[in-house]
């Protein structure tokens, strides 16, 4: 048995937390709190489950997988975390190879998925919400859904407290204690040291201003997220109003059913980079004007719906798109598990398990992918349903 300290409590670091300790390690999980912290991207009312990844298998199959588990843990904490109301991707010209959504549907069906497909009548009649005729392609795959991420984290700090993870709450990671490019353990705000035989650092967003280091391939991006109240409620329940992507390679938008009484609405796209402390971390008049823009143009029963709340979930983005879940070749018992690029918390039933992997030295056909790769220059790739403006 090892001690691991795991830095931040947010999706990738309490499901390592959890994994570590049923794998028979000491495990210390330290976080500056409150829980879930509230400036994390793990926290909000809801986060995408699906598993439509345009032409990339690996995701769509590690995405399949997750979904099972989803259902799995809504059935072992008795709650329903995992809300299927299946995924809605739609398009305004007729999907051709190439497309995220066409490749999503080829990949999709390939592997099974009961996908349903629709012309602009069908749709119009059956998600009402949506303008008339603004859409001419796209599919519905039942199998998808979201989660309530905030509850997920809540549920899974409870979890590892159950399990024996020592939770150090109120405890504001400050630096590695490190010499000889061996790492130690941490040195937290209080000056106070705690020694480990491993450190994962699962900060998120935070982590190239936590580590300086890997501001050459990790960066913090913010993205604009929107809680509108509708008018009319009955068109945004979930069986006419499913969590969807409006040609989101294009736009970035997409959203979710009424939950809590709103609408929440976001977008996927490049955003703008800065810290999570940022005090420019607001969502500003631009980003509300080119909400009501698309919304005036795509869902138009939203298109002057009070905004009742707004953050800026913050990605921490690779230069690719891909995870970054690996050993530092450079510091000996250092693991580093971020990357999420703004699609990471659906994967969160098996963030832990790759994460433990990588801390044990054990083989996972994921951790290839997620490798160290500081080689890979800003652009090479990218998930496919992310908006990249020409």
């Amino acid at each position: 048995m090892s001690k691991v300290i795991v830095v931040g409590a947010g999706t990738n670091g309490v499901t390592s937390a959890i994994e570590l300790k049923k794998r028979g390690h000491q495990v210390t999980l330290v976080d500056p709190g409150p829980l879930p912290h509230p400036l994390a991207a793990s926290t909000d009312i809801s986060k995408a489950v699906r598993a439509a990844y345009g032409p990339d298998e690996d995701y769509t199959a590690l995405a399949e997988r997750c979904i099972e588990l989803w259902r799995k843990w809504n059935s072992e904490f008795g709650v329903e975390l995992y809300h299927e109301t299946g995924v809605l991707f739609v398009c305004q010209h007729p999907m051709r190879p190439g497309d995220f959504e066409y490749e999503s549907c080829r990949v999709l069906e390939k592997q099974g998925h009961r996908l349903e497909r629709f012309d602009s009548f069908t749709f119009h009649e059956r998600f009402p919400a949506f303008a008339p005729a603004r859409f001419q392609d796209g599919f519905f795959d039942p199998d998808a859904g979201y989660v309530e991420s905030g509850r997920v984290v809540a549920t899974l700090v409870e979890h590892a407290k159950s399990i024996g993870v020592e939770l150090r709450e109120r405890a504001k990671f400050v630096a590695l204690n490190e010499n000889d490019d061996r790492v130690h353990g941490v040195v937290l705000d209080n000056r106070h040291r705690i020694n480990g035989d491993a450190v994962v650092i699962a900060a998120g967003a935070w982590t190239p201003y936590v580590l300086p280091f890997t501001k050459k391939f990790l960066q913090a991006t913010g993205h604009p997220v929107f809680h509108l109240k509708p008018d009319k409620p009955e068109l945004f329940l979930p069986e006419r109003f499913p969590f969807f992507g409006a040609d989101i390679s294009t736009t970035g938008y997409y959203g979710f059913p009424l939950n809590q009484g709103v609408v929440k609405i976001a977008n996927h796209g490049p955003g703008r980079e800065m810290s999570p402390d940022s005090a420019e971390r607001v969502v500003t008049a631009e980003d509300e004007n080119a909400l009501r823009e698309f919304l005036r143009s795509t869902i138009p029963a939203l298109a002057e719906a009070a905004i009742v709340y707004t953050r800026v979930c913050m990605y921490c983005d690779t230069n690719d798109g891909d995870f970054w879940i690996a050993a530092d070749p450079q510091r000996s018992n250092l693991v580093i598990s971020t990357g999420d690029c703004g699609h990471g918390f659906k994967f969160a039933p098996v963030l832990g398990e790759i994460t433990a992997d990588a801390v044990e030295g054990k083989a996972n056909p994921f951790l290839q992918k997620f490798r160290w790769r500081p080689e890979i220059k800003s652009g090479e790739a990218k998930e496919a349903a992310r908006f990249a403006p020409n």
